[in-house]
């Protein structure tokens, strides 16, 4: 076994792999090894782990002399090492479409997100910031309504089968949704986003999002 993942099982960005790492049946235990590793687990600060990445971060993946950072691309390298272009198509066009949505959840959705998220889950109550929790909370609202519109006719973002672009999306919305039922007080009454809904429920229910959550 010499595929180590470093990474707390609660981060969003080892998630990503995880279910991606679960989607190509490679199974925790016998086919890699995860690490837990940030927050109150530590290790991203000692020598051994800023020499695979110096940045501190998690996820990390270490897959013999191949050491990635970067959750999008551990999840292209391991999509396109296994699964025979099932999760990432080899097709230029194809592979686009399905990165543009890998891409917009990092840089946009859950940047936009992020300010919420933290905001509620990592800031004591008497030092939280609520105009700018409401704001990225409103916001990811518009955002997830693009995803909504473009499920309105399809069953997944990209292709016409599972992929990696639904994994990180899906990550983001259950967060938003779960922040707008524990916190309802702090937001408003958005507007129904019924075919996202539909295709997260959808998308979760698969037995790789279980295993990813550790459910």
């Amino acid at each position: 076994m010499s595929m180590e993942l470093y990474g707390r099982r609660s981060s969003i960005n080892v998630q990503k792999v995880l279910w991606c790492l679960a989607e190509l049946g490679l199974i925790e235990g016998h086919d890699f090894q995860r690490i837990d590793a940030g927050l109150q687990f530590g290790v991203v600060n000692t020598p051994e782990f800023l020499a695979l990445n110096p940045n501190g971060l998690v996820p990390t993946l270490v897959d013999g002399d191949v050491v990635l950072w970067e959750s999008n691309t551990i999840v292209r390298y391991l999509a396109s090492l296994r699964g025979e272009g099932a999760l990432l198509p080899v097709n230029p066009a194809a592979r686009a479409e399905v990165e543009r949505w890998m891409d917009w959840q990092l840089g946009t959705l859950w940047a936009t997100l992020r300010v919420a998220f933290l905001g509620l889950t990592r800031v004591p109550e008497a030092e939280r910031n609520y105009d700018a929790i409401r704001i990225s909370h409103r916001e990811t609202a518009r955002l997830l309504r693009i995803a909504d519109d473009a499920l309105c006719n399809r069953q997944f973002l990209a292709q016409r089968r599972f992929t990696v672009a639904d994994i990180g999306v899906a990550l983001a919305a259950v967060r938003w949704f779960d922040l707008a039922e524990q916190f309802a007080d702090v937001f408003e009454v958005y507007a129904e986003l019924p075919f996202l809904k539909d295709w997260l429920g959808r998308v979760t229910d698969r037995p790789a999002y279980r295993t990813a959550m550790g459910r």
